[in-house]
């Protein structure tokens, strides 16, 4: 699709939250689903997908960041939904070189998420257990139509048991996108410098590549990136980046 420009345009982010259910023999039953994406390193296979039902919350909170997005990268995408959104990222990574990217990204969050509020936030809320883990249950109950359903766990924090780590079992943006570049340009980088500059709280977002889970660690301060694990990893065989235009998006 060929790109063109878009003016800003604004609306609401409500509270959202996801559901994801399948029938079967006859029941209803939710779950998640859990399949693994190939990866340069292994047999070629197509992934499965998940099913979303985005209630109303959620197709308002999306279609605020995708519109905030393009109006951010002056790109526009013709999908709505989740669709929308991906196709939006999918673009601004074609377009702008990976630095470029995550910031873009920051002004788009910027724009998304009133700074007063964020302002407010960090004054009274400084870095302590209970802003980790409150950090962590707001993200899991606010969050889910953009990273997929997740939960909270207990991790270690200086010697004392915490419960400020986020487990994302499949990550719907890294499912959506399908590329491990626009996962760290796109998704990571920018959000552990925007929340920690917004917030003052340190996170470190660990995606695993192999299983598309992620684990957002509340408090902990991300590595270099030269010395990143999620920078080490291929990009995946399906990845339309790699194989349509024959770049190395990781970088």
């Amino acid at each position: 699709m060929e790109a063109t420009l878009v003016q800003p345009r604004n609306s609401l982010l409500m509270p959202p939250r996801i559901n994801r259910r399948i029938a079967m023999h006859g029941h209803v039953r939710s779950l998640f689903v859990h399949n693994t994406l190939d990866t340069s390193t292994t047999s070629p296979r197509e992934p499965k997908t998940g099913v979303y039902n985005d209630n109303w919350f959620d197709r308002l909170a999306i279609r605020h960041l995708s519109h905030s997005l393009q109006s951010s990268t002056g790109l526009r995408s013709e999908k709505r939904g989740y669709d929308g959104l991906i196709e939006a990222a999918t673009m601004a990574s074609r377009r702008f070189n990976p630095s470029q990217q995550r910031s873009l990204v920051i002004q788009t969050l910027e724009t998304a998420f009133p700074r007063p509020i964020l302002s407010l936030i960090k004054a009274v809320m400084p870095p302590s257990k209970f802003a980790r883990e409150y950090f962590a249950i707001f993200t899991t109950i606010f969050f889910s139509w953009l990273v997929g359903p997740c939960e909270v766990k207990e991790a270690e924090f200086e010697g004392k048991r915490e419960k400020n780590v986020v487990y994302v079992p499949k990550c719907r943006f890294l499912e959506g996108t399908n590329c491990v570049g626009m996962c760290t340009n796109l998704c990571k980088m920018p959000s552990q410098a925007f929340i920690k500059e917004s917030l003052g709280m340190p996170i470190n977002m660990v995606p695993n590549f192999e299983d598309m889970s992620c684990e957002m660690i509340f408090g902990q301060e991300p590595p270099s990136q030269s010395s990143d694990p999620a920078f080490t990893q291929p990009c995946f065989k399906q990845c339309k980046e790699v194989r349509k235009h024959h770049k190395n998006c990781t970088n």
